[in-house]
């Protein structure tokens, strides 16, 4: 049996349920934030961060690796301690809170059914990265200044938020 579930089986969760995520807000020497331009739904057709929704039985950590690798090549290994901080990790990572993010729409575009996550948002601290990344989840990325990312129409609310608390822009 697949450990992955049919779209409607998906799309049932969506309905019913809220999801898990982890979001990396990769963010450069240079207070420059790393956004990718979403391809899915929801927040199809905006720059988001990078991120993924947590599996079941999948530790944090374990996700966090997971969505890093997936989302931007990266092998980052962390430690986590009981409150979900990192105590250890060979690139710089910093727990930023938990977020609730709600849509109005789902990744199937079925009318009537949002989406309600709830994200675990981590800094990642990176000097450089090459943009030459996965392009399931985004089509293009770009490095964005934190000022320019907070005035920009196509950046979305969700991602903004992480960025209105002085502690994102901290290393």
């Amino acid at each position: 049996m697949s450990a992955y579930l049919s779209r409607p089986q998906f799309l049932s969760v969506v309905r019913h349920a809220l999801l898990v995520s982890v979001d990396l807000v990769v963010v450069n020497n240079s207070q420059q934030a790393l956004l990718g331009y979403r391809k899915n739904r929801p927040a199809q057709h905006t720059w988001f961060v990078p991120g993924g929704r947590m599996r079941k039985n999948e530790r944090i950590p374990e996700a966090l690796q997971r969505v890093a690798r997936d989302e931007l090549g990266l092998e980052v290994r962390v430690t986590l301690d009981p409150g979900g901080a990192v105590s250890e990790a060979n690139i710089p990572t910093r727990f930023l809170g938990v977020y609730e993010h709600l849509y109005d729409d789902n990744f199937a575009d079925r009318p009537g059914i949002g989406t309600h996550i709830i994200v675990l948002a981590y800094r990642v601290s990176l000097d450089e990265l090459s943009l030459d990344l996965p392009t399931e989840q985004h089509s293009r990325y770009r490095w964005l200044n934190i000022e320019e990312l907070l005035t920009c129409a196509e950046v979305h609310e969700n991602t903004k938020v992480y960025f209105r608390q002085t502690s994102a822009m901290l290393p």
